[in-house]
């Protein structure tokens, strides 16, 4: 009756594990199908939004610092600059060019030693972008509302080895960067609204032990658009080195949309 009584078991045991199985493969199916439909709106999202991020300009105040151990501002710099992104594809590789001009050319250079120079970390959407998705892995990390909208949070992790959006320079010599973090997205557009990321894991071979940064985007119009564009407002960057730590704050305000018009004559001969 023992023998028997353990054999049933074992058979309600099975049918137990083939039905939940049989509830979580279409679950799961359901899920991945859900991502990559996610992840095709947001790739389209970013990639016309690249296109409007190049013409157009705004102002950037950018706030330096540096941090004791007890995480005490021991010095500080801000400055203002008219901020634009120049974009160009050349042989197929997305090239990303970020031109800052003092908002007031008449200001002395800050005196003192230079402090950490953060650059490019606005554009950090670029994870998702076709030129640089295929080196992430991605995953559903449920939902959560922000201000009254409820968005999905998308986990991505940097594959090693493989083209990273975003890079480390020292010296003259750049080294790519694993990120892994989460991007907050609008499931019906594929709007990014948040991004978190930080270094997988420390790089301290060339004296860098973390990095974090976030992302925060906000709704922009423009004259004569009727369409709402969310851009990003605000990157904090955090960076620890072997013997230093700094914090760097980016506004983006005040956007203006140009275009450009060219036109091409040939002269008689």
């Amino acid at each position: 009756m023992r023998f028997e009584w353990r054999i049933r078991r074992l058979v309600a045991a099975f049918l137990v594990a083939m039905l939940a199985a049989a509830l979580f493969v279409p679950s799961r199916a359901a899920a991945d199908d859900s991502l990559q439909a996610l992840l095709a709106r947001t790739s389209d999202q970013v990639s016309s939004f690249l296109d409007l991020l190049s013409e157009t300009n705004c102002t950037e105040h950018v706030t330096q610092m540096k941090l004791g151990d007890s995480g005490k501002i021991v010095e500080k710099q801000e400055a203002a600059f008219d901020y634009l992104i120049l974009l160009s594809n050349t042989g197929g590789d997305l090239n990303l060019v970020e031109s800052r001009l003092p908002s007031d050319p008449k200001a002395k250079p800050k005196e003192g030693a230079p402090l950490l120079l953060s650059n490019g970390f606005s554009t950090l959407f670029l994870i998702f972008h076709p030129s640089y998705s295929a080196g992430f892995e991605f995953s559903l990390e449920g939902e959560e509302t922000v201000n009254g909208r409820a968005l999905t949070k998308v986990h991505f992790q940097h594959i090693r080895g493989t083209s990273s959006p975003a890079a480390l320079a020292v010296r003259g010599r750049e080294y790519p960067l694993d990120l892994t973090g989460t991007a907050w997205i609008d499931p019906a557009t594929g709007v990014i609204s948040r991004l978190d990321a930080q270094l997988e894991s420390g790089m301290e071979d060339v004296g860098l032990r973390t990095l974090r940064t976030n992302v925060q985007y906000a709704p922009v119009s423009f004259d004569a658009m009727s369409q709402v564009y969310w851009l990003p407002a605000q990157a904090t960057v955090e960076v620890e080195s072997l013997h230093q730590h700094w914090r760097n704050i980016h506004t983006f305000s005040g956007y203006k949309r140009f275009s450009v018009n060219t036109k091409e004559q040939i002269a008689k001969p």
